[in-house]
Order: C-alpha cells, then structure tokens, then sequence
C-alpha cells in the first residue's frame, strides 16, 4: 500500500509546478495590543480584498497549516528565516486567490462537483497529481487499488497531520480544476483572424537585405543641444506613470558593538586555564566537551594534512592523552586533546537499501525489515536484487543500491561512520534522517593512521557587566539627541561613531549588515515619524540587531506616490537631452536622406553599413538590439527606396532596401494553429493575473511582523 512518505516524493515535483509549493514556517510577530469589539476587529485585520476584511488569526491559521504540510514534505523539522519568509507570501496569495477568483467562479457558477472530484481521485479521469502520486516506477501505470487502500488507510489509521496533508491536495486539485475551467471559458472567446495568420505567413516570408548609415545618440555632445523649464515639467507630466514610487524610509543609523573587554579576555582564558587539569584526568573526553565547552564534540577522524598546521606534528607525535593550550584562535580560547587513534581508509565504496518510514509506527516495521533482508543477504541473497526490489532510494536502486566511491563528508555523519568504521562485505543497519539503511561496504581503499581530537572550547564573549556598560551608552546617546539635528552634531562630535544611511520600503525583510533588522525596518514606519529616533513596539529606541546596539532616526520619509517634480529633475534631464540630440540629428538629415545614403553619411560622419536577410517577423536589428520602428519602417519600403530619418532606441537610422526576398512557405494552418496555441498559454498566465491586478487589495501585514 501506497505510504503518503511515498506520495510526497513521487507527486513533490508536479505539485510544484502545478500549485506553486513555495512553502515554509511561520513565526508568530508581535501579538496586536488588546482591545474590544469593532476596535479590536479592526486592530485584527491583516488585510482587506475587494472589501473582505482578512483577520489575523484567520491569516495564522493559514500559515500553520502551510507550515506543517512543508514540514511533512521536507521531512524537516524547523525552517530557516527565508523559507518563513516565503510561506507568509504563500499564505497571503492563497488568501488573494482565494477571495479574488471565488467572486468570478460564482459568478460563472464554476465549481467542482463531489462526483468530479472522486473521478478526478480514483475514477476514470484521474488529475495529473494523483496519476504522478500513485504512479507505479516500474510499469509507468497507476494502480487504482493502491488509491483506494491508501484512502482507507486515511480514513482509519491516519495522524491528524497526514489527513490535514491530504485534505490540502485534494484542495489544490479542485482549485487547478476550476481555474482550468476559467481558462477554457476564456480560451473559446479568444480568435486568430484569417487577417492576422495571413499578416504574420507574409512578415515570415518576407527578407530584406539593406543599407543604412546609423549614429548613436550618445555620440552627440551635450553642449549641442538646450532645453527650457517648460519642455522639463511638460516630459514630467506626459511621462508621470515612470516616476511611481512605494512608501520608503531613510534611516540613518550608529552602532554600539558588544564586544568583550580585556578583563572579560582575562576571565575567559582563567577560566579555560583552571580546568585544564580536569581535561586532563577526564576519562570520557566526549561527555566533557559536552558539557563544558560552547561547541560540541566533533566525532571526527582526521588525516595529518586534515589537522590544523598548529596541531599537526604535534597531535601525531603524542598519545591518546596527551594534551595542547590553552591557545587563542577565532576568538576562543582551546585546549586540544588527543582521544585516540585508528587506521581508516580515505575512501570507501558501498551499496544501501532505504526504507523511508514517516512515523515510529513505520520505522519498527522498517527495521524489522531490514532484520530479515539482513539475515537473507547473511545467508547468501542476492545484495542488489532486493535492493532493487525494497529500496525507496531512486538514485541507486536501479544501481542494486550501489553508491560508488566517496569521500569522508559526501555521506550524512551516521552513513558515513559506519561506512569508513566498518569491515568489506560487513552489512549493517542504520538510521539517518533519509530513513533506516541497510548498509553494506564493498570496498576501501588503503588505510591510514587517522586521530581523533577533543577540543574544549570558550568563545571570548562580553560579559554581563560588559554587556549592561554597552547598553548604558548606547541608551544614553539616545537619551541626549532625540531630533535629526542633535543627533547628527552628536555622531559628527565623537569620532568613534560612524552614521550609516538606509533607505527601506515596507516591505523589506533585511538591511544589508545588520543581522536580524526586519524589526527596525517595521518600526520605522509603524511606530515612528520623520525627525524622531525610531522606537520599537514598546517605545524603546535600543534595537539588539546581532552582536550589536542599534540607534536610528527617520531621516527622511516618502509616501506611496509619484515622486516629486524637483527629486526626479536629474533624470528627466538626460531624457530630454536624449531626445533634443535625437531630433538635432533628424533635423540635420532630413533633407540630405531625399538625396541618399552617402549624402547622409557624408553629414553624420560615419560610413555606410550592410545588414542582410532582416526578417520582417523581428524587431531585432541585425548587430545592434531591439529595434521596432527601425524593422517596422523596412517593411513598408519598396526595393531601392531610402527612409527618412528614424528615431530608434540606440541612435538614428537613414535605410536603404537593396533588395526584398519572398519566399512561398505559406503554411497557413500551421501558423493559426501556432498563434491560437500562443494565445490560449497567454490567457493560462495572465487570467489570474488580471482579475489579481483588477481587485482592491490592501496588505497589512508589516504591521504584525
């Protein structure tokens, strides 16, 4: 029977290019201040989409569902900050989905029967997504038996967490069904004229190899042209929709590093340098690392060339035993000391049977499992053909569990130590987090002494008092310059501090070098205005970003909008002096075009060029780039004729048509099938995104987290 482990690594890749699986974790931010009735409501609301207020605990709940279902597929057990990141902006654009495209489907009266779905699941028209779940390897078929025990299996002896899984496939299937049904709807309003097939069968046939004299606007000296204030603000307002701009914050800010003083240096190798001795006498090396140092024991066995430089000779010259520092290195004090020695072979070569459990329930059927196939290969069986018949590894299963040669650090540390520990032909069972192995080493190569070091280590770290002096400046800097102007007197008066400047947007996750400032970037705009230090969410001006303090100020602060006229200046300068150049030249060409392409050349200074077999199905200028009007103006040329100047995106172009090429490929079917086709994966992409875009949607999220 079908496990949902197996479900998962078969249907992973497709749900993912079907559903858009960007999942992760959710942290909960900070909790919103208590309050009562529509107050409180209001206080809750994360969101509104066309006029739906989204709550915040409707909007967690999302997320610990995603949460759990990416765990289960992951096989993961906590998530790192991007993958939160992306499951936050998972949830939210279900919700967006959700909302946006169940007013259109009832309004088309779409929807998705009990009847379908069960024929969708385990009828006669199965979705993609189970046929890739239950699709059995071997045959490439799907086995309707092993749907319908799996689904008993859920109904009966399922986890919570398992049924929650399948309940959100079979959500995922009903909703790719009625936007496929959308689409459809959409797809057979859409028609290919017999005008439009017959425009592009003629661009595609049609070839023109030309001459033409170009100069790139740049090549124009600035002082060549002038413009006026008016022709300024005139551009601004026919070209406003370039000048958007999303709410932003600058922040300028100064750093109070915590660092260990001398006497906390001094404290730190005391301490190392006292108990030494009971490093010493220490008869379990690896229980003492354990509990006294701030880094584990590391169970490796190393080579001499493997070894630190520092330790080297000495470590292969001692006895288990023996024992070096205290030293410094990388802002910790060490004691080394050596635990034993052995003769390990550099490189290994081995075969495996995996059996991926979900549960304990799984993994003690899986070992005892393994048991048997032990006991058979023990017995004289055949290695790789069990492999290939119980191993849920796909990599080497086919290979009869083969794995090749590898290396110390290719393999996870339990795999690895029975491979490098164990004797040739040895087989044994092991757990790793891919599962139970049945673990079998065919080969080594020749061995060599290896050591096995106990370091006990003490990172050199501020102490408490240390910490509270640090925050006690930092607190009182901003205590005493509260306004921009105080504060920046203050930074410019000690030499010590150093202001740094950031511009942010809402929505922004991080300021690059600064470790963890989501929360100064929150506060900034939630919490704080222009002029005033920025505050967190219980009116605190002392941010702990990392290993360091943080005080900032809104230094300057821009709403959503169009950037003002005098903030943009610089840019619609160039833009226009692009232009002014871009008629100069059309203006000194025009009447030296009505005479040719080397009265032009002649006038712009550069030679005549060739460009052969332009297709008038392009925009692509030949040696050059995206050209539109330039290919556009060729095709409406007859043989021997010269353009008039053309302004194009790189420089202003005089054509000649030297001669046009027609050939007879009318393929008439072919190609309105090809745009019918083109236009149908056009309508696939941009229905969602069009209802997206046409809906009122307000995001409210930066302010719980």
């Amino acid at each position: 029977m079908a496990t949902l482990q197996t479900i998962r690594n078969r249907g992973g890749v497709l749900v993912a290019v079907i559903i858009g699986l960007a999942l992760a974790a959710f942290i909960l931010g900070d909790i919103v201040r208590s309050g009562s009735g529509i107050r409180r409501k209001s206080q809750m609301e994360i969101g509104v989409i066309n006029g739906n207020s989204i709550q915040y605990p409707d909007y967690a709940r999302s997320v610990e569902e995603l949460e759990e279902i990416y765990k289960m597929n992951s096989g993961r057990t906590s998530l790192d900050q991007n993958t939160l990141d992306q499951v936050r902006d998972q949830a939210w654009e279900t919700l967006v989905r959700d909302n946006v495209m169940s007013e259109v489907y009832e309004e088309l009266g779409l929807s998705v029967s009990a009847e379908e779905l069960f024929d969708m699941i385990q009828g006669n028209n199965l979705h993609p997504i189970i046929r890739q779940m239950f699709r059995d390897p071997n045959t490439g078929e799907v086995n309707r038996s092993n749907i319908i025990a799996f689904l008993k299996n859920m109904e009966s002896a399922a986890t919570p967490a398992q049924k929650a899984y399948w309940l959100f496939m079979e959500k995922q299937i009903q909703d790719e069904r009625k936007l496929s049904k959308y689409t459809n709807l959409v797809n057979k309003g859409l028609y290919v004229s017999s005008a439009e097939v017959q425009e592009e069968v003629a661009a595609k046939n049609r070839h023109a190899d030309i001459q033409y004299v170009m100069k790139r606007i740049y090549s124009v000296p600035d002082s060549a042209v002038s413009f006026t204030e008016k022709e300024l603000k005139s551009y601004y307002k026919n070209n406003i929709e370039n000048y958007k701009q999303s709410a932003s914050r600058r922040i300028d800010y100064v750093s109070f590093p915590i660092y260990a003083s001398e006497e906390d240096d001094k404290a730190n190798l005391k301490w190392i340098t006292d108990i030494k001795d009971e490093f010493i006498n220490a008869d379990d090396n690896v229980s003492f690392v354990n509990l006294n140092s701030d880094t584990p024991f590391d169970g490796v066995y190393q080579k001499k060339e493997d070894v630190s430089p520092k330790l080297a000779d000495w470590a292969f010259r001692s006895e288990a035993g023996a024992i070096y520092g205290p030293y410094k290195e990388a802002g910790a004090y060490k004691l080394v000391k050596v635990d034993n020695f052995k003769m390990l072979p550099d490189s290994v070569k081995a075969r495996h049977i995996l059996i991926r459990p979900t549960n304990e329930a799984e993994a003690a059927i899986a070992e005892a499992t393994m048991d048997s196939l032990k006991n058979l290969i023990q017995k004289g069986s055949n290695f790789a053909t069990l492999a290939k018949k119980f191993s849920q590894d796909p990599g080497s299963a086919e290979k009869g569990g083969d794995l090749g040669w590898f290396k110390r650090g290719d393999m996870v540390p339990q795999f690895e130590e029975a491979c490098f520990n164990g004797k040739v032909k040895e087989v044994q069972i092991v757990r790793s987090q891919f599962g139970i192995h049945l673990i079998q080493v065919t080969n080594q190569s020749r061995k060599n002494k290896n050591v096995l070091l106990a370091t006990l280590e003490r990172k050199i770290e501020a102490s408490t008092a240390t910490y509270q002096q640090i925050f006690a400046q930092a607190s009182r800097f901003a205590g005493e310059n509260q306004t921009t102007e105080a504060f920046n007197m203050a930074v410019e008066a000690d030499k010590k501090l150093i202001k740094r400047s950031a511009i942010v947007r809402e929505a922004d996750r991080e300021i690059p070098g600064l470790e963890n400032s989501r929360i100064l970037i929150r506060s900034a705009f939630n919490n704080s205005e222009a002029g005033e230090l920025v505050v967190d969410y219980e009116n605190s001006p002392i941010f702990e970003l990392g290993n360091e303090f943080i005080v900032g100020i809104v230094a300057e602060e821009k709403e959503e909008g169009y950037m003002p006229f005098e903030e943009v200046r610089p840019r619609i300068e160039l833009a226009v002096i692009k232009e002014k150049k871009a008629e100069k030249l059309i203006s000194e060409w025009t009447d030296a075009s009505k005479r040719g392409l080397d009265a032009v050349s002649v006038i712009a200074g550069v030679e005549v060029k060739n460009a052969d077999n332009v297709s008038f199905a392009s925009v692509t200028f030949p040696g050059i780039g995206q050209e539109p009007a330039v290919i556009g103006t060729i095709s409406k040329l007859k043989e021997n004729e010269v353009s008039n100047p053309i302004k194009g995106n790189q420089g202003v172009y005089v054509v000649k048509v030297i001669s046009i090429t027609e050939t007879d490929d009318q393929n008439f079917k072919d190609n309105q099938e090809r745009l019918i086709q083109n236009l149908g994966m056009r309508a696939y992409r941009q229905v969602y995104d069009v209802q997206r875009e046409s809906a009122e949607i307000e995001d409210k999220r930066t302010r719980f987290f």
